[in-house]
């Protein structure tokens, strides 16, 4: 009797179905001609990741990973080799690639063997999203740069400890610990320099605008920049049935950020109302609103220094409204957003 054949990282890996298609693996049309310019590459084990986290669509409570969705979409998975002949095509749109590791003992060793493959075969910049629960801190952190990689992505995800407690610590039975994240964050930044270390962060787990804002402010002063994603309900996953934050608080938090990540303004510039809501910004925000790019999708940039990882329609069904635009909006999508920010925002400053 044959013995079906393990598909696991290092040789084998996932990724996203936008990805996928960009590569010709899959078939598939994009609303609005926005394809994906960052190839996402996810390390994958039949042991599955080791953590609970709530929100997640890789948790350890959900089984069978490769047949289940994560970040909305399904994950192909298909070998090294496959994925290296493809990119060796001219007509991919991919500007970089990132590596994404799971909670798991040997994916770092297995990142730095991918990075080096991608490093040897493209010329394409690489990005980690690294798990700092099984990272040995700047030791690692130094392999993953010496092996090509120019940034890192850490996923704090929530606004604060008790948050993060809550949906991927003591509160799932997890195994992630607060300090531990924003410990790697510190590192990070030593390693691989100012603004090329990344901090995702999810609006709608359960924090005030406020304490959102605190965060990214936090990790900015650290030369860490913030990613945004929007809550969606991953089926299968804790928090299935937990509703998305309203689009206005999605909004006011992704205008935050951007100011704050551009050197606009510091945290403490903006004023929120009795609800911990921002209201103002201590800034003309005319400007920012008019030009749209606040409310792009925010990620690890390509060569050309804008930023690649787009990841279109992943906090939304494409007959949903964009939360995170990945092109340019357009002034037809500017007049939605403005619609979109709340009442009480003081536009001029």
């Amino acid at each position: 009797m044959m013995t079906q054949e393990v598909k696991e990282s290092p040789q084998w890996v996932q990724t996203s179905l936008a990805g996928a298609m960009c590569l010709g693996l899959e078939p598939g049309k994009f609303l609005r001609d926005a394809r994906s310019t960052c190839l996402n590459i996810l390390l994958t084990y039949e042991r599955g990741c080791k953590a609970a986290c709530s929100y997640c669509g890789l948790g350890r409570s959900r089984v069978n990973i490769t047949d289940q969705t994560f970040i909305r979409v399904k994950w192909p998975t298909y070998s090294m080799e496959q994925i290296l002949q493809q990119l060796k095509l001219e007509h991919h749109p991919f500007k970089r690639i990132c590596i994404s590791m799971t909670t798991n003992r040997g994916c770092v060793e297995d990142s730095v063997t991918i990075c080096r493959q991608l490093r040897e075969n493209t010329d394409i910049p690489i990005s980690v999203l690294v798990s700092p629960t099984v990272m040995k801190g700047k030791e690692d952190l130094q392999k993953l740069h010496d092996a090509g990689a120019d940034h890192i992505g850490i996923a704090v995800d929530t606004a604060t400890d008790e948050l993060f407690d809550k949906h991927r610590g003591k509160g799932v039975n997890g195994p992630h610990k607060w300090e531990k994240y924003w410990n790697l964050v510190e590192e990070a930044v030593e390693v691989f320099g100012p603004i090329k270390t990344g901090v995702h962060f999810v609006v709608g787990l359960g924090e005030t605008e406020k304490e959102m804002v605190t965060s990214i402010d936090r990790a900015y002063k650290m030369g860490a920049m913030s990613h945004m994603f929007s809550f969606y309900p991953e089926p299968g996953s804790m928090l299935q049935d937990h509703p998305q934050p309203p689009m206005e608080q999605y909004r006011r938090i992704q205008l935050a950020r951007y100011l704050i990540n551009e050197g606009i303004i510091s945290g403490n510039q903006i004023s929120f109302n009795d609800q911990d809501e921002i209201i103002e910004y201590g800034v003309d925000i005319q400007k920012y609103l008019n030009e749209g790019l606040a409310f792009m999708t925010s990620g690890c940039p390509g060569i050309d220094g804008q930023v690649a990882c787009n990841r279109p329609f992943a906090n939304e069904r494409v007959n949903q409204a964009m939360r995170n635009y990945p092109f340019v909006p357009e002034k037809s999508d500017i007049d939605i957003i403005k619609t979109q920010m709340g009442d009480q925002v003081q536009i001029h400053g």
